[in-house]
């Protein structure tokens, strides 16, 4: 039982620990962060064998206090540069550069199936490649390679709408109604207009127009439509 507290309490900690430090230690992971992730997982795992729970938590803290300095001194464009790496271009106006490359030991056709998963087959549509500090591959396509925007066609378009979240996986979401001004009793309203039950929602929106989208958890068959076809053997 003592052993499951202590795991208990270290899980939570790193959780905490991790929320202090904010999304960008986890999300971009340059050098600098996954070492940081590296040695905070180390410090706070060690207690779940020695015991020492309290002084891992100590060490842990300072770790992170330390890391949001340096991170906040990272602000600065002189320590920016010692503390990451500078982006790395690998295909400049069609053409592959390969001391790039081999800065970043990468071959070819580790840079060709990049840019497939990017949506693009051919390294000349490139206009230029870069591996950012992060490590992912930002890709910029030549401008007669690009998908058609509603400017180049001289249309106007309607502003953007986010469909808004009123109940996931059959469960309300009340800030959202409340961001909205609206109350439950209008939301079960619309549902039972519907002839639908909370309980078999997956995902229920509120739409441009004032209205709910509703997603249910039934699964229908359309077996025989071709636009529906699953493939494998089990379609």
């Amino acid at each position: 039982m003592e052993s499951f507290y202590r795991i208990l309490i270290v899980f939570i900690a790193g959780y905490l620990f991790l929320r202090v430090t904010g999304k960008k230690a986890v999300a971009q992971m340059h050098t600098f962060d996954l070492l940081y992730i590296f040695v905070l997982t180390n410090i706070i795992s060690t207690p779940v064998e020695t015991g020492k729970v309290g002084k891992a938590l100590i060490y842990a803290a300072i770790l992170v206090i330390l890391y949001k300095i340096f991170i906040r001194l990272s602000l600065h464009n002189k320590l920016r540069w010692i503390l990451y790496e500078s982006p790395t271009v690998l295909i400049r106006n069609g053409a592959i550069d390969r001391r790039g490359l081999k800065r970043v030991r990468m071959p070819v056709n580790e840079l060709l199936s990049h840019l497939r998963v990017k949506g693009y087959t051919d390294a000349q549509n490139i206009a230029i490649a870069i591996m950012e500090e992060s490590g992912d591959i930002s890709v910029i396509p030549k401008s007669e390679y690009r998908p058609v925007q509603p400017k180049d066609l001289q249309l106007n378009v309607k502003k953007e709408y986010l469909p808004i979240p009123l109940i996931m996986d059959s469960q309300i979401v009340y800030h959202n109604l409340k961001y909205l001004n609206l109350d439950q009793s209008w939301l079960m309203s619309e549902v039972k207009k519907m002839g639908e039950e909370v309980e078999n929602i997956t995902l229920a929106t509120f739409l441009e127009n004032g209205k709910l989208f509703i997603d249910t958890n039934e699964i229908k068959d359309y077996k025989g439509d071709p636009y529906y076809y699953n493939p494998g053997k089990d379609n």
